[in-house]
């Protein structure tokens, strides 16, 4: 390819609404392009990334036992009130009508119109175990589209799905998924960690993501990890065992004691000189338009997902302050946000106000808490004495590093990270209400045992993008870069640094290397810098040494420099690109 008919426009800045590193990368070096909020052109250069990445993941697949398949991008309601999740997915799934007044969706995920094929295609055991998969765009109407490719509405997916007769069976195959993730993620450069998570809208029992690790601001989610053994989980799944702490009042009985103006836990701990171990907190959320009162120990915080699981809801928020004083009002209290507590607390907006506390509680004697009275609060209280624990006791405590790992005792550290890929244990989830059955051996139907595996191709890129670079631009992994190498010559107008540009591009070419030439009569600044920018792993310039016989060779992920011959530049990336296959 030339590099004067490369459809490719570099930008001399970041776009100003760009927050991480992939999503200023792609645009400046003229990879994407916005066409709408979540919704971006993928430019010939990211075409040929994104090809790359898929046919990574489909030989592995493929070695792995899957079958690809394509299923259609528009789905009926029909399957989604068959599974139960027409109702509860939420505002991401894109709902439309057709002219004939029928409802839709885009499809987020595919798990019901897969589970309807092996419904009507799989009858026996015999036919099993199967795993099925699938490469397509997939749309999600994110309420707040942020960091290009790595949280965008439209996306390329690949799903995998896989039906077994047992969970032995399916504990088998996922094994076989999670090796062939972690080979997929490792020949496109990436370093994952592969860490237990929260199943959210796919549902199942067990579920883990493959996150790369990255110190950069586009890590969605906290990896807490173990050095001494190999514990890891994202932030809504994680545990740990906690130090000790004070957690017993000095209290010898209960009251209500003034406190004025201490709204917050710090204010309280030193107004009555006390530990925030020693103190019950209780925070408000609405979760579904439903008031949600959450417990937990004062020097610990609330991780929103496992309160949401908690209570098995959709949408959670954190109550406004007008909305808590119109709760305590609602309720006969005279009060405001900072002395708020679970006693008397019924109702609010037509609905029971729900109580959850996290297990951190059960350790508190003779506690604080609040009472519902403004500058006052509880001392001395305990639970199944001065108040009653509520039914829902489980884990609902966000997880900080320094705390111990549940497995060996030690310290967890944590780590931003980025999810690439993701696998869950379905188990019947779907198959049992779609009615999604199979004959076995005594004659008798049972439904299939089901796992699914997620594999964001287009997030896969940009995180690459996140691991690989610097501050003059993007440093591809060879295996997917659009290109592997450019040769420059430093002069268009000089015969022999010409004809030395074309005889290496052509070598390059003659044995399988995907190269440019910059034949663009440019200042060599200029092509230097956009060679850097689009990211080249390797970089060939003539210039005046060639009359001593020698080229510049630079390696992009290294920056390393060297004067060699033309055969040995060649050489060299030619070797490295037959290594790939």
């Amino acid at each position: 390819m030339k590099m004067s008919k490369l459809f490719v426009q570099t930008l001399r800045e970041f776009p100003s609404d760009a927050e991480v590193i992939s999503h200023k990368m792609l645009v400046r070096a003229g990879y994407i392009r916005k066409l709408t909020s979540g919704v971006y052109n993928y430019l010939p250069l990211m075409w040929r990334v994104l090809r790359k990445v898929e046919t990574i993941v489909r030989e592995e697949m493929d070695k792995a036992g899957a079958q690809e398949l394509l299923m259609p991008f528009v789905q009926p309601k029909e399957l989604w009130e068959e599974s139960g999740r027409w109702e509860v997915y939420g505002k991401e799934l894109m709902r439309l009508r057709d002219r004939h007044n029928r409802e839709m969706c885009l499809g987020p995920t595919h798990e019901e119109i897969i589970t309807a094929i092996a419904r009507d295609g799989l009858k026996s055991y015999k036919q099993m175990p199967v795993n099925l998969y699938q490469i397509q765009s997939k749309f999600r109407d994110e309420v707040r589209p942020r960091f290009g490719l790595l949280r965008g509405r439209e996306f390329i997916m690949k799903d995998a799905y896989s039906f077994d007769t047992s969970q032995e069976g399916l504990e088998k195959e996922y094994e076989n998924m999670a090796q062939a993730y972690t080979k997929i993620f490792k020949r496109c450069g990436l370093n994952t960690k592969m860490v237990q998570s929260d199943s959210g809208a796919i549902g199942g029992s067990v579920s883990h993501e493959f996150m790369v690790i990255t110190d950069t601001d586009a890590g969605e989610n906290d990896v807490f990890y173990c050095d001494k053994c190999d514990y890891s989980a994202n932030s809504n799944h994680a545990i740990s065992k906690l130090p000790e702490a004070n957690t017993v009042g000095s209290w010898t009985k209960s009251e209500i004691v003034d406190t004025p103006n201490t709204h917050t836990i710090e204010e309280l701990c030193d107004y009555l000189n006390i530990s925030a171990s020693q103190i019950v907190k209780t925070l408000v959320y609405i979760i579904d338009k439903k008031p949600v009162l959450a417990l937990i120990r004062g020097d610990k915080q609330i991780e929103e997902t496992k309160l949401l699981n908690a209570v098995g809801g959709i949408e959670i928020r954190i109550a406004t302050a007008g909305e808590i004083i119109e709760m305590l009002e609602v309720n006969g209290f005279n009060a405001e946000p900072g002395f708020i507590g679970p006693m008397g607390l019924k109702e609010y907006n037509g609905y029971q106000i729900t109580v959850v506390a996290d297990e951190t509680v059960k350790d508190l004697k003779n506690f604080v808490i609040g009472v519902n009275q403004k500058d006052k609060h509880g001392v001395g209280y305990n639970f199944n004495s001065e108040l009653q624990l509520p039914e829902i006791v489980t884990d609902l405590r966000l997880v900080e590093a320094g705390e111990f790992c549940p497995v060996c005792g030690q310290p967890l550290k944590v780590t931003r990270g980025i999810e690439v890929g993701n696998i869950f244990q379905l188990g019947t989830k779907y198959s049992a209400p779609m009615n999604a059955v199979y004959l076995d051996q005594n004659g008798k139907t049972q439904p299939y045992v089901m796992g699914c595996y997620g594999i964001g191709i287009s997030r896969t890129a940009a995180a690459a993008v996140e691991a690989h670079y610097d501050e003059n631009g993007i440093k591809w992994p060879l295996a997917i870069a659009p290109y592997h190498a450019i040769v420059i010559p430093v002069s268009t107008k000089d015969e022999q640094q010409m004809k030395v540009a074309e005889d290496i591009y052509k070598t390059l070419k003659k044995h399988g290397v995907e190269a440019v030439i910059d034949d663009r009569d440019e200042r060599p600044g200029v092509k230097f810098k956009d060679a850097d920018l689009i990211g080249f792993p390797y970089r060939i310039t003539v210039g005046k040494g060639i009359a001593d016989g020698v080229v510049e060779f630079k390696v992009r992920e290294t920056c390393e420099i060297s004067n060699i011959t033309p055969e040995q530049a060649a050489e060299i990336v030619v070797t490295a690109v037959s290594n790939l296959k």
